[in-house]
């Protein structure tokens, strides 16, 4: 089965799922709102027969900031329940899988930057904008090359020693980790010890 034809649909008739994992701050939601008035409603919200937003939670918000009565929808009325709730998942966590090639990514900055376009209208803060944009001499913070010649750390009696605290500018950032470490980053870890080890008790390690 395939999904409905493109329509227009008030605000008013479409309702947020109740269990929606995905978060928006008023920032994020200030983002969309201005990509939506720079470049239309580019991505329709997806909804089930009833109205129910299985996907475009963010967008709706960002409408109704900018007053907007309507919203184009894409009826998704073929997906079961399950594949329903799960879509409502996958949607967001499939676009955080993927990654940048910095390189053509920073090409792509520079000329937007030098046509003098606004450059907050493609989702990236001014930090990382000017991260991206900063000349680098080749290998510099790249951490796969950095971690070559690492001597191997061994750590028999299991008790820490050092503390060190890791800040990451953006996900991608906690995504390369992850992958180089293959070591799962959720919302609750509080600590990562690499290479990963078996302990007895949590008092044995020291983290921040």
């Amino acid at each position: 089965m395939t999904p409905k034809d493109l329509e227009q649909r008030p605000i008013a008739d479409l309702t947020p799922y109740a269990r929606n994992s995905r978060t928006h701050s008023e920032a994020q939601v200030a983002q969309i709102a201005a990509s939506i008035t720079e470049f239309g409603f580019t991505n329709p919200v997806l909804v089930d027969a009833e109205g129910g937003i299985i996907a475009g939670h963010g967008r709706v918000l960002a409408a109704q900031s900018l007053g907007l009565a309507t919203v184009p929808v894409l009826v998704l009325d073929h997906l079961s329940e399950a594949q329903r709730r799960a879509y409502v998942i996958a949607d967001n966590k499939l676009a955080l899988n993927a990654g940048w090639d910095d390189d053509a990514l920073r090409a792509e900055i520079e000329a937007l930057a030098e046509g003098g376009y606004d450059l907050d209208l493609i989702g990236f803060d001014a930090g990382e904008i000017q991260n991206l944009l900063l000349p680098r001499e080749e290998g510099e913070n790249d951490a796969e090359a950095e971690w070559q010649g690492m001597p191997e750390f061994s750590q028999t009696d299991k008790k820490a020693f050092r503390s060190l605290v890791v800040h990451f500018p953006d996900q991608a950032a906690v995504d390369a980790f992850t992958t180089m470490t293959e070591f799962a980053i959720t919302s609750k870890t509080r600590f990562v010890w690499y290479p990963e080890i078996q302990i007895e008790r949590y008092a044995d390690k020291r983290y921040e």
